[in-house]
């Protein structure tokens, strides 16, 4: 069930990225991404009031995890502004996606390593290995 939900975030995360390119030369950028928040905070509204009405009573809530959230909630509001002004410049979305989301798995791996001190593989440190090697390919020959 885990990997049909990251399936459905891949899917989710490059159509939102198609879309922030479709749309950025037609808002400004940050109005754009303030749209965006407020759609997104609907959509989050409506589930949390279906599982409210639905008496789930099963909600893991600590000050920590609040102001985390909070964190991440900054980290993306940056995000979508950065990416409706990168795309706005004409950076093409094949490009530039990889290139944020590759750019990203440097950090989470860097971090998950380092900080969290989560355990990979030999194969698993290589696939991050080769996926860089991939983003850093397409970043200079985007520059060519």
């Amino acid at each position: 069930m885990t990997y049909w939900l990251v399936a459905l975030a891949a899917l989710m995360f490059g159509i939102y990225n198609v879309f922030i390119k479709l749309s950025a030369d037609h808002i400004q950028a940050v109005l754009g991404a303030v749209v965006l928040q407020l759609v997104a905070a609907l959509i989050g509204l409506a589930m949390l009031s279906y599982l409210y009405l639905g008496n789930v009573t099963t909600f893991n809530v600590t000050a920590r995890g609040l102001w985390l959230s909070v964190l991440a909630g900054v980290a993306i509001g940056v995000v979508e502004i950065v990416s409706f002004l990168i795309y706005g410049r004409g950076m093409a979305v094949a490009v530039g996606n990889p290139l944020i989301v590759g750019g990203s798995l440097m950090v989470t791996t860097a971090v998950g390593v380092w900080l969290l001190r989560e355990q990979l593989s030999l194969l698993q440190l290589s696939s991050v290995g080769l996926i860089m090697a991939g983003i850093t390919l397409l970043a200079w020959s985007s520059t060519r």
